[in-house]
């Protein structure tokens, strides 16, 4: 055996002769990942993988050259069976993760490894596999040993009789592997510990099981990572609290002003300091310009800030108390008059939000260019509130400004306890006979009556599922015109009150909608604008002509039958947006 020295990496004070620091097997799995492992992706697809130094002696070195003596199995073997790499996204996570795989397979000195990639879905196990099985393919030496079935996901190397597979994103896949190294990706999506738990625990039989889990930071709801980041950090700071655990954690300090790139590593900061400190990589092979240009964007989002801080700086960082702006809002509404004459004739998308049947609710059309431009880039936004007598009361504080948007004719107070809907359908049909609707949206929960009406009278509506998922992309197209100065709202009194309330829901990985249940007081308005703007994906040769009917007018059965639009296209409309949702 190699000459042995104490661990760096252990415990202070562990017990003497514990953990030892085998300098030879740290450079074999250097050595192997160097000289056998290539580049899959860009300029350097088919070159050697050289790690960078902070991989090397931050990652590779320590976790793969720290022993320890055990008892039973009477010999060295490697102490750490946990190891958490923690930095932020494009650092190289992925890649570092598909050699440490092939390196389990063929190079952990393990008869019958079991090397398994997991992740919260199949797909997202799969990215290693993927960059793993290419990596087999541009070696001669990897190619000639290992075999690839690709239908199942898995490489093979009969020499030794192991095997590299991705399991499916559940516990219950996890039930009887015997596991010899574990690839854990994006720790941030896991909803729960159950997985994690259950591919530990087929642990028991291994020599020297890892599991190594790679993530970026994540918003703070994501509890379970948070607990794991919260834990590993601690570790970092003593040891001794989790011996079996490896921490490799960059992540920008909360209170450092996230628009200030810092300084590369030097003598001063070996590591570096702000964007630096979270990427590593900067300077080798991440673009600081990329990052650059994020920021920009950001300063003018807050959703993109977050995402900023999160994904690029490796915080973790709370949602948002507010979504939009106001001073960039006001930009956008304080010089531009709507006038609603000059819109007539107009195409638009429409949304609409009802609220329960006592409180808001907001009709608002979407209109491509500006108030005068029809072809000018942006959106011009047309808004109307209805909202029943008995809402305005309880909010005596606002009584004022109720009265002030009623006399105005932004608002509508109805009489009765609850929500008039004949009103807003006289309202409806006015809009639907001046200008071009092409597309209502809605949310299906409260609107099936007044949206029934509707279709049966020539507009053509679509169902908008209230999750993040599709809303993430209409709340993004929101905050890239409100940076652009082209979401033309005109400075909508009850619109800004609505925009000033907006809190976000925020998933793990980031994708977000407007929460009603956190904001404090009405978003529905920023709701129909959000709605809106879903329907703006639509392919332009799905646009329908509608002919909204004046009810006015008295029609025969042929004239009438002539000014209805073709049977509900609904299905094919749903089966476009959501092939296999059951949103």
């Amino acid at each position: 055996m190699s000459e042995l020295i104490l661990s760096p990496f252990g415990p202070i004070d562990p017990r003497e002769g514990f953990f030892r620091y085998d300098e030879k097997r740290a450079t074999h799995a250097v050595n192997f990942i160097e000289k056998l492992i290539v580049h899959t992706k860009g300029r350097h697809a088919g070159a050697p993988f050289i790690l960078d130094e902070w991989q090397k002696n931050e990652i590779v070195r320590p976790l793969f050259g720290t022993m320890m003596w055990d008892d039973q199995y009477e010999e060295y073997v490697r102490q750490y069976r946990i190891a958490w790499l923690e930095m932020a996204r494009k650092n190289g996570k992925s890649e570092l993760l598909s050699a440490f795989a092939l390196l389990g397979l063929v190079g952990d000195f393990e008869e019958s490894a079991e090397v398994y990639s997991v992740a919260v879905d199949r797909d997202q196990a799969g990215l290693v596999y993927n960059t793993a099985k290419r990596m087999v393919e541009l070696s001669p030496i990897l190619s000639n040993r290992l075999e690839i079935i690709d239908s199942k996901k898995r490489i093979i190397d009969r020499k030794t009789n192991s095997f590299y597979q991705v399991l499916p994103g559940d516990a219950a896949g996890a039930l009887g592997t015997n596991p010899s190294m574990v690839l854990f990706d994006e720790v941030l999506t896991q909803r729960d510990r159950h997985l994690w738990d259950s591919m530990r625990q087929g642990f028991g039989t291994r020599r020297q099981p890892i599991m190594i889990a790679a993530t970026t930071a994540a918003y703070r709801t994501a509890a379970f990572a948070l607990e794991e980041h919260e834990h590993s950090l601690r570790v970092r700071e003593n040891q001794n609290l989790d011996p079996a655990r490896f921490v490799f954690a960059r992540n920008v300090p909360d209170d450092w002003d996230w628009t200030n790139e810092g300084e590369p590593p030097s003598a001063k900061h070996p590591k570096g300091t702000g964007w630096y400190l979270a990427n590593p990589a900067l300077g080798s092979f991440l673009n600081i310009n990329n990052l650059r240009a994020e920021a920009d964007e950001a300063k003018e989002k807050p959703t993109a800030q977050n995402a900023f801080r999160v994904f690029r700086l490796n915080q973790w960082v709370s949602q948002a108390n507010r979504w939009l702006d106001m001073r960039l809002w006001d930009e956008n509404g304080a010089s531009v008059k709507v006038d609603r004459e000059k819109l007539k004739g107009r195409p638009c998308y429409a949304g609409i939000d009802l609220a329960a049947t006592g409180d808001f609710n907001a009709w608002v059309l979407l209109f491509p260019g500006s108030p005068d431009d029809a072809e000018a880039e942006g959106w011009t936004v047309l808004a109307h509130f209805f909202v029943p007598r008995p809402a305005v009361d309880r909010r005596s504080k606002m009584k004022t400004s109720f009265e002030v948007w009623e006399r105005e004719e932004v608002l509508t107070v109805t009489e009765g306890p609850t929500t008039d809907f004949k009103a807003i359908f006289r309202h409806i049909a006015r809009d639907a006979e001046d200008f071009r609707i092409r597309y209502l949206g809605y949310d299906p929960w409260n609107a099936t009556q007044l949206i029934n009406e509707l279709e049966e009278h020539g507009l053509t509506a679509v169902k908008v599922p209230q999750s993040a998922a599709r809303l993430n992309d209409p709340c993004k197209a929101i905050e890239s015109a409100l940076a652009a100065r082209e979401l033309r709202h005109g400075g909508h009194p009850v619109l800004r009150w609505m925009a000033d309330n907006v809190e976000l829901d925020v998933t793990n990985d980031g994708l977000v909608k407007p929460s009603k249940a956190k904001s404090g007081e009405k978003i529905d308005g920023i709701a129909a604008i959000a709605n809106a703007f879903f329907l703006t994906a639509l392919p332009e040769e799905e646009e329908a002509h509608v002919t909204f009917i004046n009810f006015n007018e008295t029609y025969s059965d042929t004239e009438l039958e002539a000014l209805l639009t073709p049977a509900s296209r609904q299905a094919d409309r749903e089966a476009y947006f959501f092939p296999d949702d059951d949103d």
